[in-house]
């Protein structure tokens, strides 16, 4: 049973192959643009081509019969029928909510006649990594909406239930709503990363003009509606659920323990 990686070298797929690897799987194949510049895991087959461009898809196909699909929604409808079409019997998809700026993914995999899994994870933890400049340059976070709160998830284990879902029966049908253990304020979380840190994170909070000048540097077009979304969990703040429990046996990665991990970023 060959197993394809879509969007194999991105911050999700990446991690796809390596719980695929660590739970056994040996027979996985990876679809990447550039080969040459993968550096992928040992024992991985590489394929060349891109979901953003189905005409380079079909190659990547032969013999597989599960699939990851990254979440690029322009063109998943074609790239599923022809998935389809090659004997594909069941892909994973990563998404949001029918409702979300990403859902259309969602209607393209049951539209598919394909056997699927939906994976819809809450804010990636790594979305902090926009406050990283500041936090170097100048030992505090400016930002909006400090009290704004979700339940935000680390990649890995996004990758990690992917896996699961992958290699293991039980998943057909299912829609795993993925979130971290806990739900925090923006605040909250810049306290944490100082915690890592060994040291006090001011949280300066802006208005919503000056958060989106704040961000547009790192964030260009999306500054607005990245603000327009924290303001939105102040008052409807996430809640977290229990997907990765359910799925992977153990506890969601907190906030905390990802920031321990990932200091470095912020220093």
């Amino acid at each position: 049973m060959t197993i394809l990686v879509t969007g194999a070298t991105g911050s999700v797929g990446r991690l796809v192959l390596d719980h695929l690897i660590a739970l056994g799987a040996t027979d996985v194949r990876a679809l990447v643009r550039d080969p040459a510049r993968a550096a992928l895991p040992g024992g991985v087959e590489v394929a060349t081509g891109w979901v953003g461009e189905p005409d380079t898809v079909d190659g990547a196909f032969g013999g597989v019969d599960r699939m990851y699909l990254t979440s690029y929604s322009d063109t998943a409808a074609e790239v599923l029928a022809r998935a389809k079409r090659a004997g594909v019997r069941h892909v994973v998809s990563l998404s949001g909510e029918r409702e979300s700026w990403w859902g259309s993914i969602v209607d393209d995999v049951e539209a598919s006649g394909l056997e699927w899994t939906h994976l819809w994870p809450g804010e990636f933890m790594e979305n902090a990594t926009i406050w990283a400049d500041q936090i170097r340059t100048t030992g505090q976070v400016r930002d909006g909406y400090a009290k704004s709160a979700n339940a935000a998830i680390a990649m890995d284990d996004v990758a990690a239930v992917a896996a699961v879902a992958l290699t293991r029966d039980g998943h057909v049908g299912r829609t795993h709503t993925l979130t971290g253990p806990e739900t925090l304020t923006r605040a909250e979380k810049v306290e944490r990363i100082g915690w890592a840190l060994g040291r006090d994170l001011p949280y300066v909070e802006l208005s919503r003009e000056d958060a989106i000048a704040e961000l547009s540097a790192s964030m260009g077009e999306y500054a607005e509606w990245y603000v327009d979304g924290e303001s939105q969990q102040v008052e409807h703040p996430q809640q977290p659920t229990t997907g990765v429990a359910d799925v992977l046996g153990r506890p969601a990665t907190s906030f905390a323990d990802w920031a321990k991990a990932n200091a470095g970023l912020f220093r």
